[in-house]
C-alpha cells in the first residue's frame, strides 16, 4: 500500500529531476549515454524498419513466433500501429559488422504509443487482449502510455542495455508529462501450466486493484492463479519471472486479471499498469540522474 507521504515524495522527485526535456520528443537528440551504447527516438523510417527488423530477429528468430507471408517476405515485425509510435531505440556505436568493420547497429527498442496518438490509431494494441475501456473511463483525461514491442538482441541482454532503455523512456516520461505506462508483458510458449509459479505470484501478490483493476476478455481469460497462495514457495516463484517483469514490480507496476496466450507470437501474456507517481522515487533518481551524468 502506498502512502500519501510516499506519492508525494515520487512527484517531487519527477519533477525535481529538470524540467521536461524538448530533446525527448526529438528523433535523433540523444536521451542517454553509456559507454558506446546511446538511447533515442528513432529518426525516420529507416530506423523504424530497422528496429522492425531486430524485432523480427527477437520475436520470430529466436522466439519462435509465427510470420504471416508479409512478415516472412520483409523479415520485419510490422504492424498499423508503428506509424502511430514512438520508437526508443538503442544504438551500439562500437558493433562490428561480420567483416570486422564498425557499423552501428541497433541492439535494443521500445515501441510507444500516446494516448492521443492511440485515438489516430483506433485504440491501443493491449485492447486487443484486455478489457480496458473501464480503466480508460477511470482516468479519463489522464496522460496514459502503452510501451509495446520490447526487445534487446541476445549479445546485449545486460543490465547496461535494459537501464538506458529505461532512461530514455523516463526522459520521454517527463517529456510528454506522462501519467500512467500500460502494456502486456510476455511470458514464452503458449502453455501457462509452464509459467504457474510466476503467474500465481503475481496474481497473489502483485495484482491490480480498485480504479487500477483490469481483466481479459472473457473469450480469452486464463486464470492466473494456479497455485494457492499458502502452498506458493514465494521466493522461488519471484525468481522465476523474468528480468523485465522484475523491473516493472520494483518500479511499482501491479498486473491485470487474468492470462492471455498470443499463439501467433508464441507467449503468454499479462497486463501490466503502472501508474507514474507510484515509480519508487530511488529508481526515478537512479535513472534520472544517471542520464544527466551520462549526457
Amino acid at each position: 500500500m502506498w502512502t500519501g507521504s510516499e506519492v508525494n515524495r515520487t512527484i517531487a522527485a519527477l519533477t525535481n529531476l529538470q524540467p521536461p526535456s524538448p530533446q525527448a520528443d526529438v528523433p535523433g537528440e540523444t536521451l542517454g549515454r553509456m559507454g558506446s551504447l546511446e538511447a533515442r527516438l528513432a529518426r525516420g523510417k529507416k530506423e523504424i524498419r530497422k528496429a522492425q527488423r531486430l524485432r523480427f530477429e527477437v520475436f520470430y528468430k529466436e522466439g519462435g513466433a509465427i510470420p504471416d507471408a508479409r512478415t516472412a517476405f520483409t523479415r520485419r515485425d510490422a504492424d498499423k500501429f508503428d506509424k502511430y509510435c514512438d520508437h526508443l531505440i538503442v544504438i551500439d556505436h562500437a558493433w562490428k559488422n561480420r567483416f570486422g568493420k564498425v557499423k552501428p547497429k541497433i541492439v535494443g527498442a521500445y515501441r510507444l504509443l500516446r494516448g492521443d496518438m492511440a485515438q489516430q490509431a483506433g485504440g491501443f494494441y493491449s485492447a486487443g487482449e484486455y478489457d480496458i475501456a473501464p480503466l480508460l473511463a477511470r482516468h479519463d483525461g489522464k496522460r496514459i502510455l502503452e510501451l509495446g514491442r520490447s526487445c534487446v538482441l541476445d549479445t546485449h541482454r545486460s543490465k547496461r542495455a535494459i537501464e538506458l532503455l529505461w532512461r530514455g523512456l523516463l526522459a520521454y516520461i517527463r517529456a510528454h508529462r506522462v501519467e500512467v505506462l500500460i502494456g502486456c508483458a510476455s511470458f514464452p510458449g503458449v502453455s501457462p501450466r509452464a509459467h504457474a509459479a510466476a503467474l500465481s505470484y503475481l496474481a497473489h501478490y502483485a495484482g491490480a486493484e480498485g480504479e487500477w483493476r483490469v481483466r481479459a476478455h472473457s473469450d480469452l481469460y486464463l486464470p492466473m492463479a494456479m497455485i494457492a497462495r499458502d502452498a506458493l514457495d514465494e521466493k522461488s516463484a519471484r525468481d522465476s519471472l523474468s528480468p523485465l517483469i522484475k523491473g516493472y514490480l520494483r518500479l511499482g507496476a501491479r498486473f491485470g486479471d487474468g492470462a492471455v496466450v498470443d499463439i501467433r507470437f508464441n507467449t503468454t501474456d499479462v497486463f501490466v499498469v503502472m501508474p507514474v507517481a507510484r515509480i519508487g522515487a530511488r529508481y526515478i533518481e537512479y535513472f534520472g540522474g544517471s542520464e544527466r551524468r551520462a549526457a
